[in-house]
Order: C-alpha cells, then sequence, then structure tokens
C-alpha cells in the first residue's frame, strides 16, 4: 500500500509538471533542404539552428544540405523533407506547371546572386557581349536562367558547353566563359591570381528570387503556424547572420561541409551585404523573406512571353504571401 500511495503520488507530480506554465513541451522536428552543399548563402538558416533561434519556436531542426546528385524538390515532394530551398523563381513555377503541390513561403534573397564570369581583357565584359560564345553552365541553369538569358539578349543553346563545378577549365582557357554565384567562383578564380568580368544577372534585369523557402501545399493548410514559426525564426537567423557576429552559424557550415572554407565565407557575407542581397528589394519595406505578388506575376508574364511557361498557368498557386511582410526584427521578437 505504501508502494502504491508513493508510485501515485508521482503520478500527480508528473501530470502537474507535464501542465504547470513554463515547462518546456517536446519540439516540432523539421527537416529542410537546401540547394547545394553548406556555404555562407546557407548562413541564416545555419545561424538560426546555431543560435537557438529555431528552438525558442519550438522547432527542432535538421538540415540536409544539397548537391549535384540530390534533387531537394523532388524530396519534398514525396514528404521527405518539410522545407526545401529553391535558388530561383523557376523551379516554384515549374512544380505548379507538373501539378505538383508546392507553394513558396518566403524568399531570403531579392536577388538571385547567379553570374557569369569571364576573363579580363577579351572583350567579354558585358551580356551583349556574350551572345554566340560558348558559355559553361549545369543543367538546372539551362532549366533556370538560362532561358531568361535567351530571351532578354538572344543566347541560343548551342552556346552551351558542359559545367563540372569546378573552375579548373576556366582556369587554362583565357576565352571561357562560365557560370557561378556571385559569392564563390569570383573567390576561387581571384585566389589564383586572375580578376575575372563578374556579371550579375540582376543588373541586367533577371528579377528571380533567390533562397526560396518552398512547403507542401498541405502542411500549409494544416500545420499554418508551424510554417511561420521557421519563416520566422529563419528571418530572425539572417538578420544575426548579416548584422551581428556569423560564426556559431558559421562553425556549423564548415562542419556540414568540410571543403569549405573560412575565407570563402567571409567573401560570400561581404558579397551579399555589399549588394543587398537579403535586404534589398522587397524586404526594404516588408521584411526579410519579403515576397510580392506583382514581383512573381511580372516574372511569370516575361517568362510566358519567351514560351517558357503557358499564358494560362495559374502563377497565383506557386506562392503564398501569408507568412512574410514583417520586419525581421518583429521576427526576431516572437
Amino acid at each position: 500500500m505504501k508502494l502504491f500511495r508513493r508510485a501515485l503520488a508521482l503520478a500527480v507530480l508528473l501530470s502537474v509538471a507535464l501542465v504547470s506554465p513554463g515547462t518546456t513541451r517536446a519540439r516540432d522536428a523539421v527537416s529542410f533542404g537546401t540547394d547545394w552543399k553548406a556555404q555562407a548563402e546557407h548562413g541564416g538558416f545555419y545561424q538560426a539552428l546555431a543560435t537557438g533561434l529555431y528552438a525558442a519556436r519550438g522547432l527542432d531542426v535538421t538540415i540536409r544540405q544539397g548537391g549535384p546528385q540530390l534533387n531537394q524538390t523532388q524530396l519534398l515532394a514525396a514528404g521527405r523533407l518539410d522545407f526545401a530551398m529553391s535558388p530561383n523563381s523557376f523551379l516554384p513555377l515549374n512544380a505548379v506547371r507538373e501539378g505538383i503541390p508546392l507553394e513558396a513561403v518566403a524568399a531570403f534573397f531579392q536577388k538571385d546572386p547567379s553570374v557569369l564570369i569571364a576573363h579580363p581583357g577579351r572583350g567579354n565584359d558585358s551580356f551583349e557581349a556574350l551572345r554566340g560564345k560558348p558559355i559553361m553552365i549545369a543543367a538546372d541553369t539551362r532549366a533556370g536562367a538560362w532561358n531568361f538569358l535567351k530571351q532578354r539578349f538572344g543566347y541560343t543553346d548551342d552556346q552551351i558547353r558542359p559545367y563540372a563545378f569546378s573552375v579548373a577549365p576556366f582556369l587554362v582557357n583565357p576565352n571561357a566563359v562560365q557560370q557561378g554565384y556571385l559569392g564563390s567562383e569570383p573567390f576561387l578564380i581571384r585566389s589564383q591570381g586572375i580578376e575575372p568580368v563578374v556579371l550579375l544577372l540582376w543588373d541586367a534585369g533577371y528579377a528571380s528570387y533567390g533562397a526560396l523557402v518552398q512547403a507542401r501545399s498541405e502542411t500549409i493548410a494544416r500545420r499554418a503556424d508551424l510554417v511561420q514559426r521557421f519563416v520566422d525564426a529563419s528571418a530572425a537567423g539572417w538578420a544575426s547572420y548579416l548584422t551581428g557576429d556569423p560564426s556559431p552559424g558559421n562553425a556549423l557550415i564548415l562542419k556540414d561541409n568540410p571543403e569549405m572554407t573560412p575565407e570563402l565565407i567571409a567573401f560570400g557575407i561581404e558579397q551579399m551585404r555589399r549588394h543587398g542581397v537579403v535586404t534589398s528589394g522587397d524586404a526594404a519595406s516588408g521584411g526579410i523573406g519579403m515576397m510580392t505578388e506583382g514581383r512573381w506575376q511580372s516574372f511569370f508574364a516575361t517568362m510566358a512571353a519567351a514560351g517558357i511557361y503557358p499564358t494560362d498557368l495559374d502563377w497565383r498557386r506557386v506562392f503564398t504571401l501569408q507568412f512574410v511582410g514583417r520586419t525581421a526584427d518583429a521576427a526576431a521578437a516572437r
């Protein structure tokens, strides 16, 4: 009887503890797939994880880095990820065109950092000058930004050369032109003594968002609070990463991607700050992660006019604005 009473008392104490205010509850497990191997361009997400911003919002986030053999959009659609990062506005539009129920819930890059890179002194210092010349690009670029370049500058598919995600072929060929990322390949090329010509697609009118976070429509409908918490924490992470001490996030990046270096990360951060990749555009007034219907409509209209998408595609299904529109400071206070 005494043993029974002790067990009963313990059960009562446990039940009180479980319902008492301030009791720590189990966090919601969340898996998030990035679009490439860990790098500075993922820094805000790693910062949110490293500094406890996700945990403070009741999220137990696992970041799964991408790579050349991973299709994070497919993994998201199959339910193996809760959120996935899209590098451009094409992928969400492609999903809707293919009937896949995914939606963009935030855009953490107002400027897609995609660039074309050429050698100096070869007359390849403008987008117009590259018309008709060989350019090394990867398959995902061919399905994305290359369509803009074709529409805007008259590039043709016979210019395409394979890109193996290495600057080695570029370094040995003074006439080479290749794709790149603002905060990555230019640094690697400069480290070899070449000051490259760097052409940012944004400067040519490329209106794609970058670092978009996508979720399944089912998740948005049934777990809107979880989506909101993830977006808010990520926005706060990006604010912390670019305006505070980025070392916590950098430590996780280096752990996930041993090929990365502190110097390359620092260069990527400097480029994002310098070019307003995260904080310009819609984010200047709406906060980090902001999107607008007008910009989505403009991007779609341009690509539909180029024949990339049918003009009757329901482009409004590509995104939802219900989780954005507040400043990073407001998100951080939640």
